[in-house]
C-alpha cells in the first residue's frame, strides 16, 4: 500500500475500524456460536491490516508520478495469496482423498471429518486459489490492454483483502460444521452478504478502468473477465437468497425449496463452472498465450464467436445434472441439448489456442511455461467434450453419482484451471517484478511434469473407478436382484482411491515447487527492465486482432 496518500490511508483505516466494530458485535452476539468465532476472525484480520496502515501513517507522500505507471502492488499481493491458497487447498484435498482410502486419517474428531474438510478443499481451491488468480490477472490484463492505470488506488486493496476475508470465513465455517448444504456455495449468510459488497466494488473498478482506456479497442480477454464478474454476481445473489434464524446466529434457511432449490443450485453450480472456472480463465488464455508464444491469436473473430456461444449456451446447461429426478422432462432435455451444443464454442476456443501455436511448436518444446498453457488448452478441449458427452441421458445414467464425475471435474480443475494459472503466473511474475527470468527454469520443468503426472494419475484412476462403480451398481442377476452390494463396489474402488491420493500429492508437490520458484524469483533473480510488458504511454496491443 506504499502508493496510497495519507487521505487514502485514512479512508482505509476508517473502513477497517467499521469492520472491527462489526467483528466485535458479531463476537458479542454469537459468543461461542460460529458467528462469534467469525466475529473474532474479522476483528483479528482487520486489526492486523489496521496496524499495518498505522505503521505507514508517517510514510512519505507519493507524488503524481505514480499515475505514470501501472498499479501492480495489488497484483503482487494477489499472486502471493493465490499461491498460499493453492498449497492450503490442495493439501486439504490430498487429505480428503487419503481419508477415502484410510478412514482413520480423520483422527476421530468432528472438525477433521470428510464431510467438513471436503467443502474446505473445494472452497480453498475454487475461490481461494482460483478467485485470487482471476482477480490478480484481471488487474494485470485490463491495465495492459487498455493502457490505463487501475481507476482507483484504494478499491483494488478492498477487493483483494475483502475477498480473502470471505474465503477465511467460509473455510473456517466448514471446519465448524456450518454449511447451507449447497454444492459449491455453502458459506454463512453474513459471508454471502459481504461477498456481494466486495464483488460490486470489483465490478465498478473493472468497468471504470475500461472506461479510462487509451485504446479504442476492448481486447477480448476483457470481455471474458467482464462476463465472469457480472454473471458470478447474478448467480451468487440468486442462489444464496436466505433468511437467517437471527442476526446473532450463523444458521439460515434458503428461500428455495424442493425441486426449485435443486434447479437453482445446479443453475448456479454449472454456471459457476462456466463463468468462474471457464470464462475468467479463457481471459487468461487469450492474453498470456499470445504473449508467451510471441504470436497473434489465430483468429480474433473466432474468439468473439466463441465468447457469445459460451455466454449464451452455458446458461441453460445446468439441468443435465438432474436427469432421472423430479425435474420436468422438458427441462432435462433443454439442459442436455444446450450441453451438447456447448461443444462448438468450447472447441472453438480450444482449437483457436492450439492453432495459435502453429509456427511456435519449437517454443513449446523448449519452454515449460508455454507447455503449461498448451496443455491447459488441451485439457480444456478434453473436459468440454467429456462434459457434453456426459450430459446425454443414457451416458449420464452410468456416469452420474460415480467417481467418473470426480475425474471429469479434476480434468478441468487440475488440467485446465490450475495449468493455465501457473502458465500465466510464470509469464506475469518476471514482468511485474521486473526480473530477467524465473529463478529456475529447471524448477518450472519439474513443476510441469509433476502437475501433468499428477493430473493423469488422478483422472485415469477416477475414470476407471467411476465406470466400474456404474457397471457394478446396475448389474442384475437372472432373478432381477443386484449382483453386487454397495460395500462390494467400495472394495473394488480401494486401489483407485490410493492412486487418486497419490496423483493429488504429486500435484500438491508441484504447487509447492512453484511457490518456492516464484518466491526465489522475487528475492534473488536478476532485475532488468520490464519483460514482455506494455508501456502506459504508447500503443500496446501485442496480440491485437490481425483480422
Amino acid at each position: 500500500m506504499g502508493q496510497l496518500t495519507s487521505a487514502e490511508r485514512g479512508s482505509a483505516a476508517a473502513i477497517l475500524i467499521a469492520l472491527m466494530v462489526v467483528g466485535v458485535a458479531m463476537a458479542a452476539a454469537g459468543r461461542f456460536d460460529p458467528i462469534g468465532i467469525h466475529g473474532a476472525i474479522v476483528l483479528v484480520y482487520c486489526g492486523a491490516l489496521f496496524c499495518y496502515i498505522l505503521t505507514s501513517a508517517f510514510s512519505e507522500e507519493p507524488d503524481a508520478s505514480r499515475f505514470s505507471s501501472y498499479y501492480d502492488d495489488p497484483i503482487k499481493v494477489g499472486v502471493a495469496l493465490t499461491l498460499a491458497w493453492a498449497v492450503f487447498g490442495m493439501f486439504i484435498g490430498v487429505w480428503a482423498a487419503a481419508q477415502l482410502a484410510w478412514p482413520s486419517l480423520n483422527f476421530d474428531t468432528a472438525w477433521s471429518s470428510f464431510g467438513r474438510i471436503r467443502p474446505a478443499h473445494t472452497t480453498g481451491v475454487i475461490f481461494g486459489f482460483g478467485g485470487n488468480a482471476l482477480i490478480a490477472t484481471s488487474f494485470h490484463v485490463v491495465q495492459r490492454t487498455s493502457r490505463a492505470r487501475l481507476a482507483d488506488q484504494l478499491s483494488p486493496w478492498f477487493v483483494i483483502f475483502g475477498f480473502n476475508l470471505f474465503c477465511l470465513i467460509a473455510v473456517s465455517g466448514y471446519f465448524m460444521g456450518v454449511t447451507q448444504s449447497k454444492e459449491y456455495a455453502e458459506a454463512e449468510w453474513y459471508a454471502d452478504l459481504w461477498l456481494v459488497i466486495v464483488w460490486i466494488a470489483y465490478f465498478v473498478l473493472f468497468v471504470r478502468t475500461l472506461a479510462r482506456r487509451k485504446e479504442p479497442h476492448i481486447y477480448v480477454a476483457n470481455w471474458y473477465y467482464l462476463a465472469f464478474i457480472i454473471v458470478v454476481a447474478i448467480l451468487h445473489i440468486v442462489n444464496n437468497l436466505a433468511v437467517p434464524v437471527s442476526f446473532g446466529h450463523a444458521k439460515s434457511y434458503t428461500v428455495w425449496s424442493g425441486v426449485q432449490d435443486a434447479m437453482v443450485q445446479w443453475w448456479y453450480g454449472h454456471n459457476a463452472v462456466a463463468f468462474f472456472l471457464t470464462s475468467g480463465f479463457l481471459g487468461m488464455l487469450y492474453y498470456y498465450l499470445p504473449i508467451r508464444a510471441e504470436r497473434p491469436i489465430f483468429s480474433y473473430r473466432l474468439s468473439i464467436l466463441s465468447f457469445w456461444g459460451i455466454t449464451f449456451f452455458y446458461m441453460w446447461a445446468g439441468s443435465h445434472h438432474l436427469h432421472y429426478t423430479a425435474l420436468p422432462i422438458w427441462v432435462q432435455n433443454l439442459g442436455m441439448t444446450f450441453s451438447v451444443m456447448l461443444l462448438v464454442p468450447s472447441w472453438a476456443s480450444a482449437g483457436n489456442a492450439l492453432l495459435t501455436l502453429n509456427g511456435a511448436w519449437h517454443r513449446v518444446r523448449d519452454d515449460a511455461t508455454l507447455r503449461f498453457i498448451m496443455m491447459a488448452a488441451f485439457f480444456y478441449g478434453l473436459s468440454t467434450f467429456e462434459g457434453s458427452f456426459m450430459a446425454i441421458r443414457p451416458v449420464n445414467s452410468l456416469s452420474h453419482y460415480t467417481d467418473w464425475t470426480v475425474g471429469h471435474v479434476h480434468a478441468g480443475a487440475l488440467g485446465w484451471v490450475a495449468m493455465i494459472t501457473f502458465g500465466a503466473f510464470y509469464t506475469l511474475v518476471p514482468s511485474i517484478w521486473k526480473r530477467e527470468r524465473m529463478y529456475s527454469a529447471a524448477l518450472v520443468e519439474v513443476h510441469f511434469w509433476l502437475a501433468l503426472a499428477g493430473t493423469l494419475i488422478y483422472v485415469f484412476a477416477m475414470w476407471n473407478s467411476g465406470i466400474i462403480q456404474g457397471l457394478m451398481w446396475r448389474t442384475y442377476s437372472a432373478d432381477n436382484t443386484l449382483v453386487y452390494s454397495f460395500v462390494d463396489s467400495l472394495l473394488a474402488m480401494y486401489p483407485y482411491y490410493i492412486a487418486r491420493a497419490f496423483g493429488g500429492l504429486l500435484f500438491l508437490l508441484g504447487a509447492i515447487v512453484a511457490s518456492f520458484n516464484i518466491w526465489m524469483t522475487v528475492r534473488t533473480a536478476p532485475a532488468v527492465g520490464a519483460v514482455h510488458d506494455a508501456p502506459l504511454t504508447s500503443g500496446i496491443l501485442e496480440n491485437a486482432p490481425a483480422e
